[in-house]
C-alpha cells in the first residue's frame, strides 16, 4: 500500500493494527453474526437563527462495516448531520442512533463508540504526534501498555513513525491530516466519522488513505461515514452514497447502481452566449433525447447514443442560430445523477452554498 502527500516521500502501510489491542470490544462468534445498521437516521430536522433550515427530514441508514458517503454541495446539510450524529448539536426533530445508542438520550455512550475527524484539524500543534495520540487514548480511558502500543501502531500505519516525536507544527498539511485520522482511530471505535477528510492531500495520497481505511472497515467491522462535495471521491471510495440536497436525501444506493439507472450517454453542450433556454427548447424537441437541463451557459443532455446524437444536436442548434463552443460525451456520472434528481447542476449548487 503506497501513501504519498505533496512534496513528501512515499510510505508503505504495514499491517500493524491487526497486532495491537484497543479497548475491549465484544465480538460475537462468526456463526451467530448478523449484519446490523450501525447508523440509523430518521427524519432529522434542524433550523438555525434567521430561519435557515439546515435539515429537512434527513433519513438514511448505514449497515455495520460499510464505507458510506454523504455526498452533496456546500450548504446541503452534511456537516450538520455529522454534528448531530457525533452529539455536538441536538436536532430539532427526528431521531438517530449510532452503534445502537440514541444520540439524544445516550450521548456519552455514542461518544465512546465513535471516532470523529472534523473538517478543521483538531490536533495540538505544540505537542508531538505521539503525545496527541496518547492524550486522545487517555480521554477514552486507555492506559498502560495497551495505550502505548496502540499509539505506536497508528504512527507506523499512517507513515508517521519517523516524525512521531516531532512537534505537529513541523508537519506538512498531509501529515497533519493523517494524524487527524489516526487520532480518530485511537480507541478502536465502532464508527468513524470523517467530515470532508481529504483536505491537504493530493489525489494519489487521497486514494491510498481510503484504500487503507476500506481495508480497516472490512477487517475490523469498522463503519465509516464520510461527507464530501467531491463527486469523484464518493464515486471512487464509497460502497454506498446518499446524495443530499437542501437538507434531505434525494436518492441513495451504490454509485454504480445510481449511474446505471440513467439510460444512455451524457452530453455537456457549452454555448457561446446566453441562449440556454432557447437551446434547451430546440434540443428537447429532438428524437432520442431523454432529458435536458439548463446550467448557466451549459446544457446537460441525456441521449441513447452520444456519438450519433452529437451531429444531430449541433445541426439543430446551428439551424436555430445558437452558437456552440464545445461538446463532451461521457457515460453518466454522479454529477448526472444529482442533476437528474434535483434539476440543478452540482457545480452551481456547490458554488451557491460556499
Amino acid at each position: 500500500m503506497r501513501f504519498r502527500t505533496n512534496k513528501e516521500e512515499a510510505y508503505t502501510f504495514p499491517d500493524a493494527l491487526s497486532k495491537v489491542e484497543g479497548p475491549a470490544r465484544p465480538r460475537e462468534p462468526l456463526a451467530y453474526y448478523r449484519p446490523m445498521d450501525a447508523i440509523v437516521v430518521d427524519g432529522l430536522e434542524k433550523a438555525y437563527k434567521g430561519g435557515v433550515r439546515a435539515l429537512d427530514g434527513m433519513t438514511f441508514s448505514v449497515p455495520e462495516g460499510q464505507v458510506f458517503g454523504l455526498l452533496g454541495p456546500n450548504g446541503a446539510g452534511k456537516s450538520t448531520t455529522v454534528r448531530i450524529l457525533t452529539t455536538l448539536t441536538r436536532p430539532d426533530g427526528g431521531s438517530a442512533t449510532v452503534a445502537g445508542h440514541d444520540v439524544s438520550r445516550e450521548p456519552a455512550a455514542v461518544r465512546h463508540s465513535i471516532g470523529y475527524v472534523p473538517q478543521a484539524s483538531g490536533v495540538d500543534r505544540e505537542a508531538t504526534g505521539r503525545e496527541n495520540l496518547l492524550l486522545q487514548g487517555r480521554l477514552q480511558r486507555m492506559r498502560g501498555a495497551v495505550l502505548e502500543r496502540r499509539a505506536t501502531a497508528l504512527l507506523e500505519t499512517f507513515g508517521l513513525a519517523e516524525k512521531g516525536d516531532a512537534l505537529v507544527k513541523t508537519y506538512s498539511g498531509g501529515m497533519k491530516r493523517r494524524l487527524d485520522v489516526a487520532t480518530g482511530l485511537m480507541h478502536s471505535p465502532h464508527v468513524l466519522f470523517l467530515d470532508e477528510p481529504t483536505t491537504g492531500l493530493d489525489p494519489e495520497a487521497r486514494a491510498a488513505m481510503w484504500d487503507e481505511l476500506s481495508r480497516l472497515a472490512t477487517r475490523e467491522r469498522l463503519t465509516i461515514l464520510l461527507t464530501t462535495h467531491y463527486l469523484e471521491e464518493a464515486d471512487r471510495l464509497a460502497e454506498r452514497v446518499a446524495i443530499v440536497s437542501r437538507g434531505k436525501v434525494v436518492v441513495a444506493g451504490s454509485p454504480e447502481e445510481l449511474k446505471r439507472a440513467l439510460r444512455g450517454d451524457a452530453l455537456a453542450v457549452d454555448l457561446e452566449s446566453d441562449t440556454a433556454e432557447r437551446a434547451a427548447e430546440v434540443v428537447r424537441a429532438l428524437d432520442g433525447v431523454h432529458e435536458t437541463v439548463v446550467d448557466g451557459r451549459r446544457l446537460h443532455v441525456r441521449v441513447e447514443h452520444g456519438a450519433q446524437a452529437v451531429p444531430v444536436i449541433l445541426g439543430a442548434l446551428d439551424g436555430a442560430g445558437v452558437g456552440v463552443s464545445a461538446v463532451t460525451v461521457s457515460r453518466p456520472s454522479l454529477d448526472d445523477v444529482y442533476l437528474h434528481h434535483t434539476g440543478r447542476g452540482f457545480r452551481s449548487d456547490d458554488e451557491a452554498g460556499s
